[in-house]
């Protein structure tokens, strides 16, 4: 059974030349998406130490995965360009998504 977050977060490019815009998961579910991970049985380790999940953000709803941020000190959602154009969302925006782990 697949675990869910509701996750409210403001919309943030990269700090550098990409044009990557990301979403953070709120400390507190890190915490906890963290705990249930290294309880879990991990023989499939995956790069970068991301998490793969199904996000529903408005009317959009995809795979993907979810990456550790050692500054931030959670995880990071990547925003596909698709998915911002689709659900007219720029960075600044603060938006709800659902994660299914």
């Amino acid at each position: 059974m697949a675990k869910r977050y509701k996750v409210r977060s403001e919309v943030v490019p990269y700090p550098g030349m990409a044009a990557w815009f990301f979403a953070y998961v709120d400390k507190k579910q890190a915490a906890e998406i963290k705990r249930i991970r290294q309880l879990a049985d991990t023989k499939a380790k995956r790069g970068f130490g991301s998490i793969p999940v199904t996000v529903t953000l408005g009317k959009t709803k995809w795979k993907t995965s979810i990456f550790p941020d050692k500054q931030s000190d959670t995880y990071v959602l990547p925003l596909k360009a698709s998915v911002r154009r689709a659900e007219r969302i720029d960075a600044g925006d603060v938006i709800n998504f659902i994660l299914e782990i």
